[in-house]
C-alpha cells in the first residue's frame, strides 16, 4: 500500500482516506480539509501499512471509497487509532461477492479482459455522464496498466485468503447511479452489518461527493 500526505502540517487531527482500485493521489490532491492533515492511501497489491507518525494525532477520521472500503476494513482494526468518524462511500467490506459487492464473474471479467481500452470504458462507467468523465480525464491517476492488473489479482487472492473484516463503519453513502458496485448489493451489505446507509443520486465517482467528504464536512466541524 502507498500512503501520500496531501496535507502534513502536524495538525492534531488526520483525515485518512482509502481510495479505490487503480487510484493514486492525483484526483484528490486539491481537497483541503480545514485544521486537519490529510493522507491518501492506494495501491492494494499489499495491505502493508506504515503507522509511523500517526501516534501524534488526537483524532483520526476515516473515509473509504470503492475498493478502499475493503482495504480500510482490513487495515484499520490493526492500527489502534483514535477514530472519531468513519464513512464508506460506494463500496463494501465484501468487494467480490454475488450479493454484497461486485459479482465474482464481473470482477474476474474485468481482470481477465483488462486493456487500455477496457480501462477507459471502466472509467467512463464510473462517472455520471460525458461532462463528468471529461473532467475526470484531467485528473486521472498516473499508474501503469500492468500495475493495475497486478493490483486486481492481488485483491482477489487476499480477499479469498483473509478472514472477514471486523471494522464497523459508522455510516455509509450509496449512490443509486453507481455502475461499478451494484447499489442493491451495497445496501444489503450495510443492512447486514447494521451500518446506517444514506442513498444519493450519485455515480460511483462523483466529484461533489469527494468535495463534501474530503473537504467541506471537516471544514464545518
Amino acid at each position: 500500500m502507498k500512503q501520500t500526505y496531501i496535507i502534513h502540517e502536524h495538525h492534531p487531527r488526520l483525515l485518512l482516506f482509502f481510495a479505490g482500485w487503480g487510484a493514486d493521489e492525483t484526483p484528490f490532491k486539491t481537497y483541503r480539509p480545514e485544521r486537519s492533515d490529510f493522507m491518501v492511501c492506494y495501491d492494494y497489491r499489499t495491505l502493508d501499512f506504515d503507522k509511523s507518525g500517526l501516534d501524534e494525532y488526537k483524532t483520526v477520521n476515516i473515509v473509504g471509497w470503492s475498493m478502499g472500503v475493503w482495504a480500510a476494513s482490513q487495515v484499520v482494526p490493526q492500527l489502534s487509532l483514535p477514530i472519531a468518524d468513519s464513512i464508506a462511500i460506494n463500496g463494501t467490506p465484501y468487494p467480490i461477492d454475488e450479493h454484497l459487492g461486485i459479482p465474482p464473474v464481473i470482477f474476474r471479467g474485468t481482470l481477465d479482459g483488462l486493456t487500455g481500452a477496457s480501462l477507459h470504458k471502466f472509467l467512463r462507467r464510473m462517472c455520471a455522464d460525458g461532462t463528468a468523465f471529461r473532467a475526470f480525464l484531467q485528473i486521472t491517476p498516473q499508474r501503469p496498466l500492468e500495475e493495475l492488473r497486478d493490483e486486481l489479482a492481488e485483491i482477489e487472492k487476499m480477499y479469498k485468503r483473509l478472514l472477514p473484516a471486523t471494522f464497523h463503519w459508522q455510516q455509509a453513502v450509496v449512490g443509486s447511479n453507481d455502475r461499478i458496485i451494484p447499489p442493491a448489493n451495497q445496501l444489503q451489505a450495510w443492512e447486514a452489518s447494521g451500518t446506517p446507509a444514506r442513498q444519493t443520486e450519485d455515480a460511483h465517482y462523483q466529484e461533489e461527493l469527494f468535495r463534501h467528504y474530503l473537504q467541506e464536512l471537516w471544514t464545518s466541524n
